[in-house]
């Protein structure tokens, strides 16, 4: 059973734990690099982390995103307060902002499986089997990432759970983002994920009332930790500076 160290970072600039999650994962790199070149008694146990935050109002367009998804201009955008970035994710474009959980698993795949495929649909059973503690059914759509409600009835498709993520020598960062009680007017100055003609959704709209956060923080890592077969291991020290 592998040990996965946590950290949740509660309300947290985009940047700033963008630029954090580049410095585990940077981490991880060097100690497989190290690992590489080194003897087998002079190898270093690689790290996992987990991190859950939140985000002041942001949108990014990942690496593989069409900047006319975008529906408003940047500079109107910084006059609203809503901060932009074209980041190093796949996917296409997708808000962030507060009640939302977002996920950044940072994971040396080595220590699981080496299967992006595998990964991802992971990534997704955790997010249904959080949504079904619930009462919600959430579903798959062929070759659209993550989580969606009523996924076969045409134009009635809403997503719940965008999903994209970096991987690079088998280590991963970015991850998902859950909309629990998130403002999801914000998503009208997207075509969220590059797809028209479908909807976005949240556990507060489906439900009819808001769902306390901290309760949807620990069924997804319950769920995390049953589907990835590890021991989340709690960090209390200061991690962003």
């Amino acid at each position: 059973m592998q040990h996965i160290i946590f950290h949740d970072l509660g309300l947290i600039a985009y940047k700033q734990a963008w630029d954090y999650q580049e410095n585990l994962f940077n981490e991880i790199i060097a100690q497989k690099l190290h690992n590489r070149d080194t003897t087998p008694n002079s190898k270093l146990q690689t790290s996992n982390y987990l991190i859950f935050c939140e985000h002041p109002p942001v949108i990014t367009l990942g690496k593989t995103g069409k900047d006319n998804n975008l529906l408003m201009s940047e500079a109107w955008l910084k006059q609203k307060g809503i901060d932009f970035y074209h980041i190093n994710r796949g996917g296409d474009i997708t808000f962030h902002g507060p009640e939302q959980i977002v996920g950044y698993p940072i994971l040396n795949l080595d220590n699981f499986f080496t299967d992006i495929h595998k990964y991802l649909r992971l990534l997704e059973e955790v997010i249904i089997l959080t949504l079904a503690e619930y009462g919600i059914k959430g579903e798959r759509i062929a070759k659209a990432t993550g989580v969606w409600m009523d996924a076969a009835i045409p134009g009635k498709e809403r997503k719940i759970c965008a999903m994209g993520i970096k991987c690079s020598r088998w280590v991963t960062m970015h991850g998902f983002a859950l909309n629990v009680n998130t403002d999801l007017s914000y998503f009208n100055y997207i075509v969220p994920c590059g797809l028209t003609g479908k909807q976005v959704t949240s556990l507060e709209k489906e439900l009819g009332t808001k769902i306390p956060l901290e309760d949807v923080k620990e069924k997804l890592k319950s769920h995390f930790e049953q589907l990835f077969s590890a021991q989340l291991v709690l960090n209390n020290a200061e991690v962003v500076k």
